[in-house]
């Protein structure tokens, strides 16, 4: 005899990352069971040290196969996991008698609970790295592999690690999580990856349950969908197919609103290997590259030729449209060994950006002369992250004209390139007007996270950082019409960017030109289109 059919359960959360995905149902939980006996101190901790190498030479594949945001969010992990500070007290813990797996269970879990009951919205957010390495390292010491998932499934979990997201295949499967937030690491993978993902969804009761729906765009979660469900779902994806089909119909067509007004639509880039699948003439330039990732978590640091010759790489591929090269943006959530201040109480409000080039300057000096010598091969335009005040700007154009006059005298060719800035500091978007920038750019992240007071990977206040957020509108308004002003350009680059929900408010604000992730390219146009 069959049982009966559970009944349909509907559940609202937070969306995350839009798309429909129907599928068997997967409970994921993050428990290693602790079964190893314990050995001499001296083999439990040698057991340890080589099961941290093996998960280091994990995060090592796994960020090279993920490339881009991907890799960018691995490298913290690399960089705690190779933090000595990490496994001492394990260590001292195997010193007593305790077994390796036990006592680096017990350690980071202990210093996991540290980051939870931390004030500091960042350090709260870094638990859940701690956790995630924790269970890689035990997963080796007791000789366990990851459980495989099925294709198609979704998954429901309390959360989910960046980690864990890259070493899936998602196709045609979803995620639907009990906590988390819509502007976490891991739906920032899922919406540049195209995995529907809900989140907040709280206490669900999943028991009997065998097969789920998820709608990333609404926030919602079907247990056991139904006939009724499922016809609505399906007419719902053949719209979105159509609508992406429009989309990418147009996307080697320049963005131009109904009224006739021509919109400049860039791409953000983080590993330049993105650009051997990417065709140039999608888009009108690079509007954001990201050099942190010459830069590894673990120190070593690039010298001047590796980095211009990457530079010169990602010039010669724009072919004369222009891009925008951001300096090292490093400290905040992106912290490498030997550069980075480590221990700093609120490290988003630290030494970052300019702040920490300016105070570096043998280390900076050799990323403007590699950009210098850049220069010569294509339309280059230099941009300085976290500017708060003009010296910031001025020291770097002074360092700049050094480095050059310096190539020059060696014979070495450079040239000037046109040097702007970031505006994601309040006190910057402010009074743009007395900052002798050739450009803007908008940090929206950083700068509706700095004006609303809210952390994006905090899930309870998550919703507070909005760019829609009339403050911040109104800043973006002020930036762009001081552009305008001055004939200087105003660009955005954060993640509203490439959100088509936003298009139609970002450029009421007075924007003309927008840089966002190679994916989002073909639902911006489109909503540009049907702007006024």
């Amino acid at each position: 005899m069959q049982p009966a059919p559970m009944p349909r359960h509907e559940l609202n959360g937070q969306p995350a990352a839009p798309g429909i995905a129907i599928g068997s149902l997967v409970r994921l939980t993050h428990q290693v069971q602790v079964l190893r006996q314990a050995g001499r101190p001296a083999d439990e901790a040698a057991a340890l040290e080589a099961a941290i190498a093996a998960a280091l030479a994990d995060l090592a594949v796994l960020s090279a196969e993920a490339g881009g945001d991907g890799a960018d969010i691995l490298e913290f992990q690399t960089a705690m996991l190779e933090d000595d500070a990490l496994r001492e007290p394990a260590l001292a813990a195997i010193g007593t008698g305790t077994a390796a797996d036990v006592a680096w269970a017990e350690s980071l879990e202990a210093q996991a609970a540290e980051y939870d009951a931390a004030e500091d919205g960042y350090f709260r957010a870094r638990a859940a790295d701690v956790r995630d390495l924790a269970e890689r390292v035990s997963r080796h010491l007791l000789g366990e592999s990851e459980t495989a998932l099925p294709a198609g499934a979704i998954v429901l979990a309390d959360d989910l690690t960046p980690s864990r997201f890259l070493e899936t295949d998602w196709q045609g499967g979803g995620i639907a999580l009990l906590a988390g937030s819509p502007a976490s690491h891991v739906a920032m993978l899922a919406r540049a990856r195209g995995v529907p993902m809900v989140t907040g969804l709280r206490a669900v009761d999943a028991e009997g349950h065998a097969h789920a729906a998820v709608d990333g765009g609404s926030g919602t979660l079907w247990l056991s969908p139904d006939a009724a469900v499922l016809a609505d779902l399906a007419a719902r994806t053949a719209q979105a197919a159509h609508h992406a089909a429009a989309a990418a119909d147009g996307l080697l067509r320049p963005a131009i609103t109904a009224s006739g007004r021509r919109i400049a639509i860039h791409i953000n880039v983080a590993d330049p290997a993105e650009l051997d699948r990417i065709d140039p003439a999608i888009c009108d330039g690079i509007g954001l590259t990201r050099t942190e990732l010459l830069f590894p978590a673990n120190g070593g640091l690039p010298d001047e030729a590796r980095q211009y010759a990457v530079y010169r790489r990602i010039l010669q591929w724009a072919g004369g449209r222009p891009v925008t090269i951001r300096t090292l943006d490093a400290g905040g959530d992106k912290p490498i060994a030997g550069l980075t201040v480590a221990g700093e109480s609120n490290p988003f409000l630290g030494l970052r950006g300019v702040r920490l080039s300016l105070a570096r300057p043998e280390v900076f000096a050799v990323q403007l002369r590699a950009l210098a010598r850049a220069a010569v091969h294509g339309n280059l335009k230099v941009m300085v992250p976290m500017v708060t005040v003009p010296a910031e700007l001025e020291a770097t154009r002074t360092l700049l004209l050094a480095a050059i006059a310096d190539l020059h005298a060696a014979g070495i060719a450079a040239q000037l390139p046109a040097l702007g800035m970031m505006v994601e500091v309040p006190a910057a978007a402010l009074a743009p007007e007395k900052f002798d920038a050739a450009f803007y750019s908008i940090g929206s992240n950083d700068l509706t996270q700095y004006v609303t007071a809210s952390a994006r990977d905090i899930g309870a206040v998550a919703g507070l950082a909005d760019v829609r957020n009339p403050g911040v509108l109104r800043l973006i308004g002020e930036v762009a019409a001081h552009g305008k002003r001055v004939g200087r350009e105003v660009s955005l680059c954060g993640d509203a960017a490439g959100d088509p929900a936003l298009t139609e408010a970002l450029l009421a604000a007075g924007l003309e030109s927008l840089s966002m992730a190679p994916n989002a390219l073909a639902a911006v146009k489109a909503a540009v289109g049907r702007c006024p």
